[in-house]
C-alpha cells in the first residue's frame, strides 16, 4: 500500500517527560501516530522543535521542503495518491502564512490536509508584545481558507482535536484543518489523558427513497449523461458500470480525470470546458452527477440550464443546492449510493449494446477538439510522446500552465490505474513540482512526472533542492514560453498592450543542474520522450524544457 515514510537518520536520544504526562509537542506526536501516520512535511523552527523532537521516536518519518508552500502542496499530494491524510507542521507567524495558498487549494479540491503550528503562549496579553512571529490571530486567519482552525487549550485537548480532524476527514467532505498548540503548552509537562482515536465508522449511505426514486429516473432516461468530480474516485468501478448499463457518456471535472479511462468508447474525458459538451449535456434527459461542484472552474462559464433531471450524489449536503440544485439528491458515500443505484438497475448489459452511442461519442470528442485544434496543436505531439514513455499506473502532477489546461488535461488520456493531481478551483501556482515530491514520497517505486510552464514553476523551482536529497528519479517537464502566457494572451485579446508578462530567458536545465539535479532540453517529441525515459531511471531530479518557439 502506497503511503511509506521517507528514509529518517536514527533519532536523537533525549531526556524524556515523567510518565504522569507529556509534554504538548510529545502529545501531539503520539496522536498522529494512533492515527497510522507515518509521514509528515515541514520545516523546523524556533517555536516548533518539541514537536520534530518526538517525530522519530513514534515512528513518524520527515521531509523538509524548502518552502512551507512547497510543503503544503507535497503534503496535499502525498494525501491524494496515499489516500490518507497529509500532515504538514510549519511554525508560527510567517511560516503559517506561507502554507495559506496549500491551505486554501486543499480546501477547494477536498483534499484532507492537517497543518499543525505553534501560537502565542495561552496567557500572551492581546496587546502585541513584540514576541518572535506574533500576529494578531493565526486562527482567524486559517478560518478564511482551512475548514476548521482550532487553539487548544490544554495537553488532553490536543488528543481530543487531532480525534476530531480525523473525524472530520472519514465524514464530511474532506478538507483542511489547523491545529494551533500555545508555545508554552508545547514545552509544558501536563497529564496528556489516554490516546483519543477517532472512532471506526461505516461510510454515510443515501437515502433508500432518494435511490428508489434516481434509479427509476436512470432507468427510464433515453438520453443520460454521467458527469463525475473527484468525489467519485473511490466509486470508479461502480462509475464504468454504470456507464456501460446505462449506456451514458461520462465527462468529468479535473479532478475526476482518468476515474473512466479515457480511451472508453462511452468517455469524453475532461470537457465541461467545451461549447459541444455544454450542449449536449444540456439536451439530456437524465443527468448524474457523482462528487463534483459543477463548478465555473471547470465549465470556464456558468452552466447552462439542464433541460431534464439532475440527480447529485455528495457526501455533502450543501452540494444539493450549491450550483444547479438537485432534483434528486443523494447524500452519502459514492461508492456505496453507486452500488445502491446499479443493484436497482436491470441485469448487466454490455458497453457493445450500445454502439450508436459510442458513434455520437466519438463524433462529439472530434468537435470538441475542432474548437480549439488551432490553439492546441503544437502541443499534441509532446503530449503524445509524453503518453507513450509513461506507464499506466504513473501519476502526473500540473500547474495552472497552458500546457496543462489546455494541453494534458483535455488530451492526454488518462486511465483508471493512474492519476492527474491538478490545482482546480483556487488555482494556485507553483503546485507541480512540491506535488510531484508528495506524491514520490506517498509511493516512491510509482513512476511520477510533474508537467509545468515556466512561469508557475518558478513559483517553486527551490523545491529542486528537496527532489536532489531524496535522490529519487522525478522528470520534470517544462514547457517555456517565456513567462505568463496565458496572461499574455488574455492582455492581447482585450486589446492592452502585454504588461509584465514577458520574463528575460532562463537557462532552466541549468539552474537544475546548478541544484545537484540535471537538465537537458528537448527540441522535437522525439527527444522529449528519449530524455523522458532516461530521467525515469535516473536518481534525482531532470528538469526537460520545451522551448515555446518548438512547440508552438
Amino acid at each position: 500500500m502506497p503511503g511509506h515514510p521517507m528514509p529518517e537518520p536514527p533519532a536523537t536520544t533525549h531526556a524524556r517527560p515523567p510518565r504522569d504526562g507529556l509534554t504538548g509537542g510529545e502529545a501531539l506526536v503520539r496522536a498522529l501516530a494512533a492515527h497510522g501516520v507515518t509521514q509528515a512535511f515541514g520545516i523546523p523552527g524556533t517555536h516548533n522543535l518539541e514537536i520534530y523532537r518526538h517525530l522519530a521516536a513514534h515512528g513518524i518519518g520527515h521531509l523538509n521542503p524548502r518552502h512551507e508552500q512547497g510543503a503544503g502542496y507535497a503534503a496535499d499530494a502525498y494525501a491524494r495518491v496515499s489516500g490518507r491524510p497529509g500532515v504538514a507542521i510549519t511554525t508560527t507567524g510567517p511560516a503559517l502564512l506561507n502554507i495559506a495558498a496549500a491551505v486554501g487549494q486543499a480546501y477547494s479540491d477536498s483534499v484532507p490536509l492537517l497543518v499543525v503550528s505553534p501560537g502565542m503562549p495561552l496567557r500572551h496579553p492581546r496587546q502585541s508584545t513584540g514576541l518572535l512571529h506574533e500576529m494578531r490571530s493565526q486562527t482567524e486567519a486559517l478560518r478564511g481558507v482551512a475548514a476548521v482552525s482550532h487553539r487548544v487549550s490544554s495537553a488532553e485537548e490536543i488528543g481530543v482535536a487531532v480525534a476530531r480532524a480525523f473525524t472530520l476527514f472519514r465524514t464530511r467532505r474532506p478538507r483542511p484543518v489547523h491545529i494551533e498548540i500555545p508555545l508554552d503548552l508545547l514545552t509544558a509537562v501536563e497529564p496528556a489523558g489516554p490516546v483519543r482515536a477517532a472512532p471506526p465508522l461505516s461510510p454515510a449511505t443515501a437515502d433508500p427513497d432518494a435511490l428508489s426514486a434516481a434509479a427509476a429516473a436512470l432507468r427510464s432516461a433515453a438520453r443520460p449523461g454521467i458527469v463525475l468530480g473527484g468525489g467519485a474516485r473511490t466509486a470508479a468501478a461502480e462509475c464504468l458500470r454504470l456507464a456501460e448499463e446505462l449506456g451514458a457518456p461520462v465527462v468529468t471535472s479535473a479532478n475526476g480525470k482518468g476515474i473512466v479511462a479515457e480511451t472508453h468508447p462511452l468517455s469524453l474525458g475532461v470537457s465541461l470546458h467545451s461549447r459541444a459538451v455544454r450542449r449536449w449535456l444540456a439536451e439530456r434527459d437524465v443527468v448524474l452527477a457523482v462528487g463534483t461542484e459543477l463548478a465555473e472552474s471547470d465549465l470556464w462559464e456558468p452552466l447552462p440550464a439542464l433541460g431534464g433531471t439532475l440527480v447529485r450524489a455528495d457526501i455533502d449536503p450543501a452540494q444539493m443546492y450549491a450550483g444547479p440544485p438537485a432534483d434528486l439528491p443523494l447524500v452519502g458515500d459514492a461508492r456505496r449510493t453507486l452500488r445502491s443505484l446499479l443493484a436497482a438497475l436491470p441485469a448487466a448489459t454490455t458497453e457493445d449494446t450500445h454502439p450508436e452511442v459510442h458513434r455520437a461519442v466519438t463524433a462529439l470528442r472530434e468537435e470538441r477538439n475542432a474548437e480549439t485544434r488551432s490553439q492546441d496543436a503544437h502541443l499534441l505531439p509532446y503530449l503524445a510522446a509524453i503518453g507513450s514513455v509513461l506507464p499506466a499506473n504513473a501519476v502526473l502532477t500540473s500547474d495552472s500552465a497552458q500546457c496543462c489546461y489546455h494541453g494534458a488535461i483535455p488530451h492526454l488520456p488518462i486511465a483508471p490505474e493512474g492519476r492527474y493531481l491538478h490545482p482546480t478551483g483556487f488555482g494556485t501556482l507553483g503546485y507541480a513540482l512540491p506535488a510531484a515530491i508528495g506524491a514520490k514520497a506517498a509511493d516512491p517505486a510509482r513512476p511520477v512526472v510533474a508537467l509545468s510552464g515556466d512561469g508557475g514553476l518558478q513559483f517553486s523551482v527551490q523545491e529542486l533542492a528537496t527532489a536532489v536529497q531524496l535522490r529519487l528519479p522525478l522528470p520534470v517537464v517544462v514547457f517555456d514560453n517565456g513567462g505568463y502566457g496565458e496572461i499574455r494572451d488574455e492582455m492581447a485579446s482585450r486589446g492592452d498592450r502585454p504588461t509584465a508578462v514577458d520574463h528575460p530567458p532562463v537557462d532552466l536545465p541549468a539552474l537544475a543542474r546548478a541544484y545537484g539535479g540535471h537538465g537537458v532540453r528537448a527540441d522535437s517529441p522525439e527527444a522529449l520522450a528519449g530524455a523522458l525515459r532516461r530521467a525515469l531511471d535516473t536518481p534525482g531530479p531532470t528538469l526537460i524544457t520545451v522551448p515555446q518557439e518548438l512547440s508552438r
